[in-house]
């Protein structure tokens, strides 16, 4: 390869690139959950090993760490699929207020062929969008049953991944250093989000608890997890109790669920949150929303939710294991803070 023209050489990768992008994709099924069931291990992981290091057996200390994953997973679950039911439930109900709201607009502002679109506005499948935002949001229970047998099989492993670990480092140390920095990262990453994401969702419920908006929990769960989204997951998590509180008690109570959430969420999320997780993960914020975009493409919903780890895994191994790609790193990275 080093005697080829360097715009051939630059034809050949892209042409990799493109067609290794196509089987990802092809095979998001597959590689979305994995990836997710990889990243939930590697942030549950040093539970074992401090559980371990207080002379526990391996074998009960895998098994506290397959029963915190799945009670973690299955809290949610439940949480999702009891608020759902009663959405379902509210959904005729709001379907009444909103032909009621959009009959009101036709009398005021509709004329010609503005009058003749909301009349003919079917109100039904606005309401059921907010259904499929939610199912988008949490599609991880798609394939659940995979997931769940890839934690079990992932909890296994993590048992023997120090000793794996340094068997890579006797012969790639720079793949074991790139590995084991991927690891550090995505769990800070995690844990920053994490603690930011139970502020907001906390905030949140709390807030629409008192406007009186239905399903406080429900949408505080959804702000939690959209903030696992970079920058556009504060706009995500708003629409559904924006349009509950537009049906439920017109224009003012909705803008004052979009007012809430412009000071907990975007503040929060947008100003705050980027500060300590462009320091912990080492990411620009452009490449965290290029990153979104290419992810959510390529791996569908969940490949938003996974978009900084995915982003951290391919960039720790073709670019941390390569030194003459250092200057990539630099240039996608983040800049460091400047001390007063």
């Amino acid at each position: 390869m080093t005697g080829l023209p360097r715009g051939l050489v630059v034809l050949l990768g892209t042409a990799a690139a493109v067609v290794t992008m196509a089987g990802v994709r092809a095979a998001a099924w597959l590689v979305a959950p994995a990836l997710l069931a990889l990243v939930i291990v590697i942030v549950a992981s040093p539970v074992h090993r401090w559980l371990r290091r207080r002379g526990l057996p391996g074998w009960a200390a895998t098994t506290v760490l397959v029963l915190i994953v799945y009670g973690t997973l299955v809290g949610f679950g439940a949480v999702v699929v009891v608020s759902g039911a009663r959405l379902g439930s509210l959904l005729p109900q709001y379907a009444a207020d909103a032909r009621d709201l959009a009959a009101d607009l036709a009398g005021r502002f509709g004329a010609g062929e503005i009058r003749q679109s909301l009349r003919s506005l079917d109100t039904g499948k606005v309401l059921s969008s907010l259904g499929s935002l939610l199912g988008d949001v949490t599609s991880l229970t798609t394939s659940l049953v995979f997931l769940l047998a890839l934690l079990l099989f992932f909890s296994v492993e993590a048992a023997g991944i120090d000793d794996r670990l340094a068997g890579i480092a006797k012969v790639r140390p720079e793949l074991h250093a790139a590995l084991h920095t991927f690891a550090h990262r995505v769990r800070r990453y995690l844990v920053v989000t994490t603690v930011f994401g139970f502020i907001i969702a906390v905030l949140d419920a709390f807030a629409l608890v008192w406007l009186d908006i239905p399903l406080a929990v429900l949408w505080g769960v959804l702000s939690f997890v959209t903030n696992y989204i970079p920058n556009i997951g504060f706009i995500l998590g708003v629409l559904p109790p924006a349009v509950l509180g537009l049906l439920g008690g017109g224009w003012r109570r909705m803008l004052a669920v979009v007012l809430v959430y412009v000071v907990v969420n975007f503040v929060v999320q947008s100003l705050i949150q980027p500060l300590f997780v462009g320091d912990s993960v080492g990411l620009s914020t452009t490449l965290a929303f290029v990153s979104l975009v290419f992810w959510a493409w390529i791996l569908g919903p969940l490949g938003a939710l996974l978009a900084i780890p995915a982003t951290l895994l391919v960039m720790a191994l073709l670019v941390e294991t390569d030194p003459r790609a250092s200057w990539v790193a630099s240039l996608l990275g983040s800049l460091p803070r400047k001390r007063a």
